[in-house]
């Protein structure tokens, strides 16, 4: 059968978010998780359905991507399409060529899991590297040790609190309360946490969002930011560690995180919460 590459409706987002919860295991490489579409939904439903792609064949989803901006697609594929060698032919084919509903000319970048085929025929297509990233692995089996502060859930009533911190963590403007009210109208937005922490006021200086796959899967920890007038005091390993505490509550097997490599403040912190970093992976880029 042909493999057909489709952009889903608003309400078939729900479809390639539930495929992507199946495909996540311990014993599989850093790839696009759910958590990953549930913090693009900041953006909005319709939005955020305009970002995803998939590729099927005979009505099943073998691959599911996340145009994460109109430059960067990150794509993962189902535990049996790893090494398929023509759904690997078909996404290099679409990544490669602008008019296929991916990319458009220029220089785009592919961020894919190791051992995916479609990393060879991009080679073959003369696609380069980028800068490399590390991923980040903890087990939850354990119990995980107390942060040692105050620790609250954000609901919707303090998403400017949430936005706020954001903002200062990341130097940006961007983030605001609508981020955390278009987070909330998500399909399986149940399975994320958002906490915060206290350090003796009323407002949170450090946020965590954590999203679950399911009971028996690895988590994701996206986003975590620490005000900048509370940082050098141990609060980014706090705020991670609740929100490793949190997963490990709704059944998560473990948590895990991706970070550039050249972030070495971010590495340090999670590595003090308790992660260990795993081999470096770099996107796949197409110059113009």
């Amino acid at each position: 059968m042909t493999i057909v590459l489709s952009t889903p409706a608003v309400d078939q987002v729900r479809g390639a978010l539930a495929v992507l919860r199946e495909w996540q295991d311990d014993a599989a490489p850093m790839q696009l998780h759910p958590g990953d579409i549930g913090w693009y939904y900041r953006f909005g439903a319709a939005e955020t359905a305009s970002a995803v792609r998939t590729w099927s064949r005979d009505g099943r989803i073998l691959a599911v991507g996340l145009l994460d901006g109109p430059t960067l697609l990150r794509v993962t594929a189902a535990p049996g399409a790893f090494r398929d060698e023509e759904l690997a032919e078909r996404l290099a084919e679409d990544l490669s060529r602008a008019g296929r509903d991916v990319f458009p000319e220029g220089e785009v970048s592919v961020e894919a899991p190791p051992g995916l085929l479609l990393h060879d025929r991009l080679t073959d297509r003369g696609w380069g590297v980028d800068e490399p990233w590390t991923p980040l692995y903890r087990d939850l089996a354990a119990a995980v040790e107390d942060p040692g502060v105050r620790v609250g859930e954000l609901g919707l009533e303090r998403a400017e609190e949430f936005a706020t911190v954001l903002r200062s963590a990341f130097g940006t403007d961007r983030p605001s309360a609508a981020y955390r009210y278009g987070m909330a109208s998500g399909p399986f937005a149940a399975d994320a946490r958002c906490l915060g922490i206290y350090d003796g006021g009323d407002a949170p200086v450090a946020v965590v969002t954590v999203w679950s796959a399911g009971p028996g899967r690895p988590g994701l920890v996206e986003p975590m930011g620490v005000h900048a007038d509370h940082r050098g005091r141990g609060l980014g390993r706090a705020v991670t560690l609740a929100g490793a505490a949190a997963l490990r509550e709704m059944g998560a097997s473990s948590v895990r995180v991706c970070t550039p490599t050249e972030n070495a403040a971010a590495i340090a912190t999670y590595e003090a919460a308790g992660f260990t970093p795993q081999p470096e992976v770099t996107d796949r880029v197409r110059k113009g």
